[in-house]
């Protein structure tokens, strides 16, 4: 009765049933039973988020002046240690007043700049697979969608420029995503300047997701704005959650474009007064602290991929090693190719314990594959592959 009703409303009618609910729905199911589940399917960190950025939340929570309503923008202090990470690793001046803008999680920011620059019937590119989020947080603020092919950053390219050879006029806005969630896959300086050559031919917005910039296992990640001039047709957003896994925390920014920045603001100072300020000060901490916890969590994330890898090809079931991300973008197995990915994920589940995402959820070219989180110890993602190859052998 309750899901009829909601059907009636607008925006929830242009939404398409959440996939994931129903992997969730049979994974609370099976552990009410008791049922020891190995869990890939949620990109959750497991890793504690550094002691020292917890100390700082301490020491701050104390003060009785930093417990009222924060900034919505952001505490000065804190967009200024994102303009000095930009710096550090990226190489790229930021002005911490007018092109920083913390957000309460790259999420947040994403869907308020979707409601910040879309009028009913504009139409984006978004990449397909990617993080539902893409493609929906404009479909919710009344935008149409292009889904373009993206597994690998040269293939989306191919397809935007053969998008706009065939369309009558260009989009509002192209949103990037590598390294990408969930095919791991990394772009190179060269697509950032191409993507930003044809943005700028065109009157072009870009809108860049770069949530997975620190876990990368080859070449580091770039940003965009390593690119000449990208600052005056993009934005870009970032993400304390996986980085310092700090998920629950809530804390990201977007940076970029001044005007975009500045709508940003615009729409985020009537719906939310910031993060809670001592998360914010002890966001200042992981940023500006030491970082041998973001390269020891790499290092944690790099050694479970390579276990999965080698461990599950000799189940049977063969992975490409993700180049970036805290996902490997597995092909579903051959003899279950026909059944497709949310009804293999199911069958996974029940028959071997083992919980990943369907593919069909990041878009409908995410058919015929799962996403797997780096998310459970070595010793668990071997007992998986054990599972799996008992599960592959039996069918």
């Amino acid at each position: 009765m309750l899901e009829s009703f909601m059907e009636d409303f607008y925006r929830i009618k242009k939404l398409p049933p959440y996939v994931f609910q129903e992997v969730n729905a049979l994974k609370a199911k099976l552990r009410g039973e008791g049922v020891d589940i190995i869990d890939f399917g949620f990109g959750n960190p497991d890793l504690p988020t550094p002691k020292h950025v917890i100390d700082k939340l301490i020491e701050t929570v104390q003060k009785p002046k930093t417990t009222g309503y924060s900034a919505s923008r952001g505490i000065p202090g804190l967009r200024q240690a994102c303009a000095r990470y930009y710096s550090r690793r990226f190489g790229v001046d930021l002005d911490a007043d007018d092109e920083i803008i913390a957000t309460i999680g790259s999420k947040e920011g994403f869907a308020n700049l979707a409601q910040a620059i879309c009028a009913p019937g504009d139409i984006i590119y978004a990449p397909d697979p990617s993080y539902p989020l893409h493609a929906y947080g404009f479909i919710i603020a009344g935008a149409q969608i292009k889904p373009i092919v993206a597994i690998t950053a040269a293939e989306y390219l191919a397809g935007i420029k053969r998008a706009l050879t065939e369309a009558q006029k260009p989009p509002l806005a192209i949103v990037v995503c590598f390294p990408s969630n969930p095919t791991g896959h990394i772009a190179d300086l060269d697509f950032y300047q191409q993507i930003v050559d044809i943005a700028k031919q065109h009157g072009i917005i870009i809108l860049s997701d770069l949530a997975y910039s620190e876990i990368y296992f080859t070449e580091k990640p770039p940003s965009i704005f390593q690119i000449q001039g990208a600052k005056d047709v993009a934005v870009e957003t970032i993400s304390l959650s996986k980085t310092y896994s700090m998920a629950g925390w809530r804390m990201g920014f977007a940076v970029g474009a001044k005007h975009l920045i500045h709508a940003l603001a615009r729409v985020k100072s009537y719906l939310d007064y910031g993060a809670f300020t001592p998360i914010q000060v002890a966001a200042c901490a992981a940023l500006d602290g030491p970082q041998s916890c973001v390269d020891d969590a790499r290092q944690i994330y790099k050694a479970r991929r390579d276990v999965m890898i080698e461990s599950f090809g000799r189940a049977g079931w063969d992975i490409p090693p993700p180049a970036a991300s805290m996902f490997a973008w597995a092909p579903l197995p051959e003899k279950f190719t026909a059944l497709g990915s949310l009804e293999f994920s199911k069958q996974l589940m029940i028959e071997a314990g083992v919980a990943v995402s369907p593919g069909v959820g990041f878009g409908t070219g995410g058919e015929g594959y799962v996403r797997m989180a780096l998310v459970e110890n070595e010793q668990r993602i071997r007992q998986a592959a054990r599972n799996i190859k008992g599960f592959l052998g039996a069918v």
